[in-house]
């Protein structure tokens, strides 16, 4: 037995259970980095080319946003859960400790909210293509589509940040 409580075995796959650990661990950081990074960075791209109001650079941002949240968002999702759970299995926690229940909650939560901007960002991106291609100014659908796509990042941006905090300090909430 290790000092961090891995026995020295190795598994089915002749991995120490240590190595496994360290190796899920980064996986999972690096899952949430993409998560938080590639939402930041789009939130801040997509502001300034709206703030603008350059059609053709609304639509040149909104369809690269839209590849990066399907390239690099779509692929963290997955990750997450897949790294999260077996990380916990590896190290010996419960899925039903406080402070995964609530990390779990939050991600769905993320999620909730993820879906959503997922379609505004394509509808604006549509739209604004659609206003370069006739040369005419942004209609109002693109402004309703774009305060609702930036509502929606600030409960998910609050909601990141909790989950950050959760899985540093695993506190025991109930």
């Amino acid at each position: 037995m290790l000092s961090s409580g891995f026995p020295l075995s190795r598994g089915r796959a002749g991995i120490k259970l240590p190595e496994l650990y360290h190796l899920l661990k980064l996986a999972h950081i690096l899952g949430a980095a993409v998560l938080f990074g590639t939402g930041i960075g789009i939130a801040f791209f997509m502001l300034m080319a709206h703030r603008s109001r350059n059609v053709a650079a609304i639509a040149a941002t909104a369809t690269i946003v839209v590849i990066a949240d399907a390239v690099f968002t779509a692929s963290a999702v997955v990750v997450q859960p897949v790294t999260g759970i077996w990380l916990a299995y590896v190290a010996g926690y419960s899925l039903l400790d406080s402070w995964i229940v609530a990390a779990v909650a939050l991600y769905l939560f993320v999620g909730l909210c993820w879906l959503p901007v997922l379609w505004f960002q394509k509808r604006m991106r549509d739209i604004a293509l659609a206003a370069v291609a006739s040369g005419t100014s942004l209609p109002a659908d693109y402004d309703r589509c774009f305060r609702y796509w930036f509502i929606l990042g600030w409960p998910a941006f609050a909601a990141m940040i909790a989950i950050f905090w959760l899985m540093i300090t695993r506190p025991q909430l109930w």
